[in-house]
């Protein structure tokens, strides 16, 4: 567990610093993710990291609020709602604080656990080490609708690769979640690294693939960004059905942000 998580405290720090830069006006200012303010997006990234601790030092207690939490979901709440609700006394820069000592506790907590060790969450349990990686997955693309909001391009890690990864290996479940039928070929993945290396998934493919950056790639599938506003190529009918509504993340098929909204990275 330790590479994961010094690459989870990596990823929570990296947006930590560039919330300590935002003015009280851009803690407010609306993103283009669902109208969320920066306020909203940390709060939202609060919210998980407070029940993950949870999850991980009192199980029986985050079962119990699950139940309580996907009653009020069922009535019409929104998560963010519910969010907003829990830290509507704390201004940005109070929520940045209370943060921290949260994603720290986390990681703290995470790093002594065996990385196949099963965490209760939303869902299916997930193992130690699949938790911290949704856990990057999660805070990187929160973090993107912040420096959306600011107007700046965000440096390339590393840790996009567990970003990445999750994009390739939820192929069939992007399909399986809208009950459409997954096509028999897994497609052909290399992504161009921050480094300049390439990472590869499966086997290789002149007719289904996906080529292209690694930060192009994990911004759409998070729907940070829509397809046609990458630079992705790719290749076959399986990939074309894929591309357009691929989602790493868990909950209920989401739409993604249309063309042209963000435009091309620069």
């Amino acid at each position: 567990m330790k590479e994961i998580t010094q690459d989870l405290l990596a990823e929570y720090q990296e947006l930590d610093q560039l919330c300590q830069s935002l003015t009280m006006s851009q803690w407010q200012t609306r993103s283009n993710f669902y109208g969320w303010t920066p306020w909203d997006e940390i709060a939202h990234l609060c919210y998980f990291d407070e029940t993950g601790l949870q999850s991980a030092h009192t199980p029986e207690e985050f079962t119990r609020d699950l139940s309580i939490l996907t009653k009020r979901l069922e009535q019409g709440q929104e998560i963010s709602a519910i969010a907003r609700e829990c830290y509507i006394s704390l201004d940005g820069p109070a929520l940045l604080q209370h943060w921290r000592s949260r994603y720290e506790s986390l990681v703290s907590a995470l790093a002594a656990l065996d990385p196949k060790e099963r965490l209760a969450w939303y869902g299916p349990s997930m193992s130690a080490r699949s938790f911290a990686s949704a856990r990057i997955m999660e805070t990187w693309a929160h973090g993107q609708d912040i420096w959306d909001v600011v107007g700046r391009v965000r440096p390339a890690s590393a840790r996009l690769y567990h970003i990445a990864h999750l994009g390739v290996t939820t192929f069939k479940w992007t399909f399986v979640n809208r009950k459409l039928q997954v096509p028999e070929r897994l497609p052909r993945v290399e992504l161009r690294a921050p480094d300049g290396t390439t990472w590869c998934w499966n086997e290789a493919s002149s007719d289904q693939f996906v080529k292209g950056s690694a930060v192009d790639f994990c911004l759409l599938v998070t729907q940070r960004r829509h397809l046609l506003d990458t630079d992705l190529m790719y290749s076959g009918e399986g990939v074309r059905k894929w591309l357009p509504m691929a989602q790493c993340f868990a909950g209920p098929p989401a739409e993604g942000v249309p063309a042209g909204q963000q435009g091309r990275r620069t």
